[in-house]
């Protein structure tokens, strides 16, 4: 990278969007002292920040506390928009009941033994023998058959098996499912996939929320760490990986900073700053 196109980056974010999980928190789940002041710094200097994750609504609370209720979060893959000061659902765009069943009977022809799981706006529920440990679906959560709890729209559907990895089930389902939905994951170590509406993703909730700020994909700054994180790392102008992102992740983007433990993500944000003194911005 040559010091112009340095130069040019840091003189032009005009909104920091980032991942969550593995990429701002550390790995026990939390916001360093260290990222929670330059985040901070970054709002009252006038830079958007948007968090970006896979996290449901419900999921947000710690997360808003620990970040000072800064910023908008957009939830489920790009299924919510959610205001973290008023803790409420700006927009949704869920997955259409008939669109999902398609889903489910595609993936139960390919991949006989998984097990489907909702997301709704505020809860989960799924079906007998879903992977309770992996998907927080405690013991009085709803339980029923995928069909039923198809009955009407939702935010996510989820499949699991566990003799699959998460990579080798998102290969699959992409073969198998095309466009008719988004299919990601979030994290290779649980045997799971995410499914969403078609054409949704972190990056096309974000560009609808940027273009309604008068802000073009240019003057967005990003990061990320997982494959439910590639649409967005593409689309923005500027886009980092985390140093433990997924092999695909490090494979795609070119630009990379430190380890979520690291705060590899403040790091960067506070290069922007310093290069960009609040006056300047």
């Amino acid at each position: 990278m040559n010091s112009s196109t340095t130069v040019d980056w840091l003189q032009h974010v005009r909104l920091v969007a980032t991942d969550l999980d593995g990429t701002l928190l550390r790995s026990d789940g939390t916001v360093s002292s260290r990222s929670r002041n330059v985040l901070a710094q970054l709002e009252a200097a006038g830079v958007a920040l948007v968090f970006i994750t896979a996290r449901p609504p419900r999921w947000m609370g710690p997360v808003a506390a620990m970040t000072d209720h800064h910023g908008i979060a957009i939830c489920a893959n790009g299924a919510i928009t959610y205001d973290l000061r008023a803790e409420s659902i700006v927009d949704s765009y869920p997955l259409q009941s008939e669109t999902a069943l398609e889903v489910v009977r595609l993936l139960r022809e390919a991949v006989p033994g998984g097990t489907f799981a909702v997301e709704t706006a505020w809860g989960f529920a799924g079906e007998p023998g879903h992977l309770k440990h992996q998907w927080d679906l405690k013991l009085d959560a709803h339980v029923a058959d995928i069909h039923q709890l198809l009955e009407s729209p939702v935010v996510k559907l989820l499949f699991s098996h566990r003799e699959w990895t998460a990579d080798d089930l998102l290969a699959i389902a992409g073969e198998v499912i095309g466009a008719l939905a988004e299919v990601t994951h979030s994290n290779p170590e649980r045997s799971a996939i995410e499914i969403s509406a078609p054409g949704v993703s972190k990056a096309t909730t974000l560009a609808r929320l940027c273009d309604g700020l008068g802000i073009n994909a240019a003057e967005v700054l990003a990061f990320g760490d997982m494959p439910n994180d590639l649409p967005l790392l593409t689309w923005a102008g500027t886009a980092f990986a985390i140093a433990n992102s997924h092999p695909r992740v490090l494979a795609a983007v070119s630009r990379q900073t430190a380890s979520n433990d690291e705060d590899g993500v403040a790091q960067v944000l506070e290069r922007l700053l310093k290069r960009r003194p609040v006056e300047a911005i």
